[in-house]
């Protein structure tokens, strides 16, 4: 009996830590879908879209307990087809932006894309901290591509780029 009231009071004060948030947060990743119209020329263009996590949609407010926030993985999947495959592009950059636009990072891209089948691993660049963005009320995501191929259909993507952090230790 007496180890489990210990472990329920270690498990509550462990709850509370804002290393555990830290943890919880850095797995989950914000996601974003970009739509490509089927009437997209060849080339440069871009795709814009809220970003979303899942502490925005459960109204949870934790990113101000965050600090030294950097990106750790970031894919693109196309959803709808869900076979399409993304060789369609010749590139692609990923961008992190509050909502309004302002305080555009790189945070993500992949060139010389070849056939690759319907998911796209990008080469993060994790050189910047994005403290101001992920704390901010919401974040936008822009994707810059070149199109190599006409598409003979919208071709919506889902973006995932998943963060590390570490705690702050000011409350």
């Amino acid at each position: 009996m007496k180890k489990i009231i210990i472990g329920f009071i270690a498990a509550a004060a462990i709850t509370g830590c804002s290393t555990l948030q830290s943890i919880i947060r850095s797995t989950l990743p914000y996601t974003a879908t970009l739509i490509i119209p089927a009437s997209t020329s060849t080339g440069t263009h871009s795709a814009i879209s809220q970003a979303s996590s899942i502490d925005q949609l459960f109204g949870n407010k934790t990113n101000s307990q965050l600090r030294e926030v950097r990106i750790a993985s970031a894919r693109i999947e196309a959803s709808n087809p869900s076979n399409q495959n993304l060789g369609v592009f010749s590139s692609v950059k990923l961008y992190l932006s509050r909502s309004d636009g302002s305080g555009e990072i790189k945070v993500a891209e992949r060139t010389n894309i070849a056939s690759s089948g319907s998911t796209l691993v990008l080469d993060i660049d994790n050189s910047r901290f994005l403290d101001d963005i992920i704390k901010s009320s919401a974040a936008r995501v822009r994707m810059e591509y070149v199109l190599r191929n006409q598409l003979t259909s919208d071709v919506s993507l889902r973006a995932s780029l998943g963060f590390s952090s570490n705690p702050s230790t000011t409350q």
